[in-house]
């Protein structure tokens, strides 16, 4: 496995075979992040808005809390408020508080969200053939399969949230704080 040495431009030996694993899997993570990127930012969003965008398609028309969206996160984001404010200011996302507890912030998918959605469904749907076609089927499957075995070990495994650092808060965040 030198092709990980290699790109990094490393000369000595990794010190263990776990960490070469681990850089591996973190260095193939942020390739395909940063594919997947390149591809959401034609339309003017992030992939962590899109991810907020395709949660929230999900849920819709009930919408979801602050702390809901950052529990089904893909990758934990700091402050999930200024992410929602983001989207607020491109009209792609609304928000209301809860009638009977004015602490909880609803969050729904706009109808100019839904658009986006709809106009970017056929690009993003192609980018995961794109990104691993040349791996078969029962590669892809025991790929899976480890990266999830691997994922035991971390523990909590839940999105780090922060509903804090702006007016909106949900009544999850303010108990946490």
């Amino acid at each position: 496995m030198a092709g990980l040495k290699r790109e990094i431009a490393q000369t000595r030996p990794f010190s263990s075979v776990h960490e070469e694993t681990l850089l591996n899997v973190m260095r193939t993570a942020d390739c395909l992040q940063r594919a997947f990127q390149r591809r959401t930012r034609d339309w003017g969003v992030t992939g962590t808005q899109y991810n907020v965008l395709r949660i929230l398609r999900g849920a819709h028309p009930q919408g979801l809390t602050c702390s809901a969206i950052g529990d089904r996160m893909i990758t934990a984001v700091p402050d999930i408020t200024r992410l929602l404010g983001r989207l607020k200011a491109l009209k792609l996302i609304r928000q209301q508080r809860d009638r009977q507890d004015r602490r909880v912030v609803w969050t729904h998918i706009s109808d100019a969200g839904l658009r986006l959605l709809e106009e970017m469904d056929p690009a993003i749907q192609q980018a995961p053939k794109e990104l691993l076609g040349h791996l078969s089927e029962t590669e892809l499957t025991e790929l899976t399969r480890l990266l999830e075995l691997a994922r035991k070990s971390c523990g909590d495994t839940a999105s780090p949230v922060s509903c804090t650092g702006g007016e909106i808060e949900d009544a999850a965040c303010a108990k946490k704080s």
